[in-house]
């Protein structure tokens, strides 16, 4: 419900944004709406389509939390990596990046609909919108900086005003009413 694509995009990026590994569903998403095959070295292409497209800032670079692919949202989220050097030498990603695209979804729109019809506050569509993102109340309480029970009260006083009894419930209203 969250994307749109089931698969996303996995790239791993060292310190520089170089690219250590990827899926083909980041190749596929990068380059969008060109073909793949196209593409003579992906590992180069890759890191020079990231440093254009993907970073932002100059004296402390870091990666958009969203970009645009053609007409397509994509949600780019990034998680360090902490590896050590193990005694043999291998192990080491000091400065690696697992870098996360998943297509956004559509339903920002039907959202605002939504919170206006059923009367929804601020939080509590800031919790609606996480929660189409697929994210559990707990990860809905890391990302808003507010406890678990405060999410669930949230989705409790949704549920209420859109005359649901579930989260799927919420997800369906928004989704199948118009």
């Amino acid at each position: 419900m969250p994307t749109c694509s089931a698969r996303p995009g996995l790239i791993v990026v060292d310190s520089s944004f170089g690219v250590v590994a990827y899926n083909g569903e980041a190749l596929r998403i990068l380059s969008y709406p060109h073909q793949t095959e196209n593409i003579r070295q992906p590992d180069t292409w890759l890191s020079s389509k990231i440093r254009a497209d993907l970073v932002v800032g100059e004296s402390s670079p870091k990666l958009a939390e969203r970009f645009r692919s053609a007409r397509r949202t994509y949600l780019c989220r990034s998680f360090q990596l902490d590896f050590r050097k193990q005694s043999n030498g291998s192990g080491h990603f000091g400065g690696s990046l697992v870098v996360l695209l998943e297509r956004k979804s559509n339903y920002s729109v039907k959202l605002n609909e939504m919170s206006e019809r059923f009367g929804l506050s601020q939080r509590e569509r800031e919790t609606v919108e996480n929660l189409l993102e697929g994210l559990t109340s707990k990860e809905i309480a890391q990302r808003m900086n507010i406890s678990p029970n405060t999410v669930k009260a949230f989705l409790r006083l949704t549920m209420v005003k859109m005359n649901v009894s579930t989260r799927s419930g919420i997800i369906g209203r928004i989704i199948g009413d118009s």
